[in-house]
């Protein structure tokens, strides 16, 4: 009967492993459809904002308490599944509690603290239902969240209950099955948490309790490994994808943009004439901003994944407050929608067939684009370093430089540059006259 447990663990935890790789493997490669960026300058600051804005959460902590919260669920969840580790061991090897002996008495203090953490975990997850179902706070009553992502955080933070119940129930029968002595529980010494309850399971026999704590062990493992595998569909992938966000975050200012090179050449020829002689045309023509995914580069992509749809960017948007149709969170999750449908694409044709459609217009609307102050709120405010005002800055340069669609107030703007090198309808004889008036 072991030797079956064993086998069938194996199984499952390959399968789990096997579907959990290919996913990995094929967000990584549509990630890499984006236009290649260079970020891999400043490695000490680009580590100090892992350590400060991945692990320690530092834009979280503008709300304290909310902070807190998220950072029991979120480091408390990743410390706790460190037992995971042996669990899968006595599920290959059939043993129980395998580093009891090697650990002696420590091995009871590491659990308590588990135990500790486990329960931060569920008040931090019940607190979130509250303010996410009760007092339905607005950023979480947005139509960008109807449907799937409303109901993605809810099954997220319900797990995560139930993982941590199943994990607290689990020490409790085996510490009343130590108290026993029944063989192969082996005593480990009380547990701070489960220690205390596992007097509530006297009456049970021995039978029952073996029952009831390798049903909890069975339903723990493989809620976790079905935890693995659900969350490279969900937006809880920013639980890895957040350190990496961080890391290649971009330092430059807030609000500096990158100039094309392009563009910056035609400039400088037109102020500079003189030099079109002596200036090799291009070999390829440059396209200007993006149309779809694949015009946007792989940090783009990186941050489209790494979205936690917490709303934050939106709530901070003035365009949003002021009933604008932009929604920052959107930018970011149409992007992401776009980008699974590329990469779906090309796995079934084995290259992008074209399919029609584009990120731009038909995810993104023209409205949403320009309703952008470009105040850079979006991008001060999120947690993980993610950027929606670059790919809106794309989207605009594509439709200002590859379509020449912009409002009239635009138009008149850019003529004005063009012709009086400043956005006012003044010469630059008569720019300087107000000096004598």
């Amino acid at each position: 009967m072991q030797i079956v447990q064993e086998l069938l663990f194996v199984v499952l935890f390959g399968m789990a492993v096997y579907l959990f790789t290919g996913k990995v493997k094929q967000i990584r490669k549509n990630i890499l459809l984006g236009r290649d960026k260079d970020l891999s300058d400043h490695s000490p600051e680009r580590w100090k904002n892992v350590l400060l804005l991945a692990f320690g959460q530092k834009k979280m902590f503008r709300n304290p308490l909310v902070a807190v919260l998220h950072f029991f669920v979120y480091a408390g969840f990743l410390i706790i599944n460190i037992e995971i580790l042996e669990i899968i061991l006595d599920g290959i090897l059939g043993t129980h509690r395998l580093f009891a002996p090697v650990l002696g008495n420590l091995y009871p203090v590491l659990i308590g603290l588990f135990e500790v953490l486990a329960v931060l975990v569920i008040i931090g997850c019940a607190v979130f239902l509250v303010r996410r179902n009760i007092i339905k706070l607005k950023r979480f009553t947005s139509h960008d969240l109807d449907g799937w992502p409303r109901s993605d955080a809810n099954y997220i933070l319900a797990t995560e209950i139930a993982l941590m119940l199943l994990f607290l129930t689990m020490n409790t029968a085996d510490q009343s099955l130590q108290g026993k002595g029944v063989e192969h529980y082996i005593a480990t010494g009380p547990f701070w948490i489960s220690g205390a309850f596992a007097p509530l399971f006297s009456g049970l026999s021995d039978g029952s309790l073996e029952v009831l704590e390798r049903s909890c062990w069975w339903l723990h493992i493989a809620g976790v490994l079905v935890f693995l595998n659900y969350l490279p569909y969900s937006k809880h992938l920013h639980i890895i994808l957040a350190f990496p966000n961080a890391y290649y975050a971009n330092l430059l200012p807030n609000g500096e943009m990158e100039n094309m090179p392009a563009v910056q050449q035609e400039v400088q020829l037109m102020l500079q004439p003189e030099l079109a002689a002596n200036t090799p045309a291009p070999d390829i023509i440059p396209k200007f901003g993006a149309k779809d995914v694949m015009d946007l580069t792989w940090k783009n992509l990186l941050d489209a994944y790494s979205c936690t749809e917490c709303g934050r960017c939106s709530a901070a948007c003035p365009a949003n407050l002021t009933g604008k149709l932009l929604s920052p969170r959107k930018i970011m999750m149409d992007t992401r929608d776009r980008l699974e449908e590329v990469g779906h694409n090309i796995k079934i044709n084995g290259a992008f067939k074209d399919d029609s459609r584009a990120l731009l217009r038909d995810y993104i609307s023209e409205e949403e684009l320009r309703a952008c102050t470009t105040c850079n709120a979006c991008v001060q405010e999120c947690p993980v370093s993610i950027n929606p005002l670059d790919i809106i800055l794309q989207l605009r340069r594509h439709l200002v430089m590859e379509e020449s669609s912009a409002p009239p107030e635009w138009t008149a703007m850019f003529s004005n540059i063009e012709n009086n090198m400043a956005p006012w309808k003044f010469s630059m004889d008569d720019r300087d006259k107000w000096i004598n008036e």
